[in-house]
């Protein structure tokens, strides 16, 4: 009977990481780039049940063995294996601002941060008082040849991620002259987004603002190949991966889980109760 307690309040504890992992998803469906969590779970090992009132042990002249009746298998419980990151594409947002990009497919854009190179998907980039392009939380994004500076409102990121710089202007609004005729003159190449890529996403390790960092099993980040470059579309972020509804539907799931678990456990408590008080006593 104890068996029964143990397994019941290790179903507690998944369906708690569960809605964990849930609660986090809905508390960032509006944070740019984010990519949903699923908690996985896993049985321990199933024991094989043998009936015991059976004498049906053969002997052999090199040993014996034992013929009892197999019964059926018991559950001994359940653990969280891992906590799996979806890192397919989210939807597509225009917001025609410059300084937004997203990436359609694979890849990372990449963030200088005092903690060293991480990763990110979000690109809401703004640009600093000294002119680089950098994060909300203030970090550079770079570029091929390191931090990206530009001129404010004289810039656009071609589709390969290149950014290209005109110092023609407009007098009276400020606007660029080639941006409205759909013509640079006087171009020249800025750098190339620091797109990368790692081996192994699912071993890369989340952190705050968006980020993710590399790790011994995911690989090191490499930049990526012409072939399977994404596209950067300027003008555009890319929205959370997580659909509110389903999350909210496996919330249901989960409490109706956690409650089924915790009447085995009452259950479980008042057959023990009961054994002691009246079996035993009598």
């Amino acid at each position: 009977m104890v068996r029964g307690l143990y397994t019941g309040a290790s179903g507690m504890v998944v369906q708690m990481n569960r809605m964990d992992e849930i609660a986090n998803n809905l508390a960032n469906v509006d944070l740019n780039g984010y990519k949903k969590d699923t908690a996985i779970e896993k049985a321990f090992p199933e024991m094989l049940m043998r009936r015991m009132n059976d004498d049906a042990v053969y002997k052999f002249p090199m040993g014996s063995v034992d013929s009892a009746p197999i019964v059926g298998t018991i559950g001994t419980g359940v653990e969280t294996n891992e906590v799996y990151t979806n890192f397919a594409q989210g939807p597509m947002k225009q917001t025609e601002n410059d300084f937004d990009m997203a990436l359609e497919s694979e890849g990372f854009f990449t963030v200088q941060t005092p903690q060293g190179e991480r990763l990110t998907r979000n690109g809401a980039f703004l640009l600093n008082n000294d002119g680089y392009l950098v994060t909300k939380s203030g970090d550079f994004v770079l570029g091929e040849n390191g931090p990206i500076k530009l001129k404010k409102n004289n810039f656009v990121v071609d589709q390969d991620g290149t950014v290209w710089q005109n110092a023609t202007f407009a007098a009276d609004d400020k606007r660029l002259v080639s941006q409205q005729e759909n013509q640079w003159e006087n171009i020249e190449k800025v750098d190339r987004l620091r797109l990368v890529d790692v081996t192994r996403k699912r071993y890369l390790q989340k952190q705050g603002d968006s980020y993710w960092k590399t790790t011994d099993e995911s690989g090191p980040d490499e930049i990526i190949g012409a072939d399977t470059r994404p596209k950067v579309r300027q003008g555009f972020l890319e929205g959370a991966n997580v659909n509110a509804v389903t999350e909210m539907v496996e919330m249901i799931e989960v409490n109706r889980a956690y409650d089924a678990n915790q009447r085995t456990v009452q259950t479980e408590d008042s057959m023990i109760g009961k054994l002691w008080n009246e079996v035993v006593r009598v």
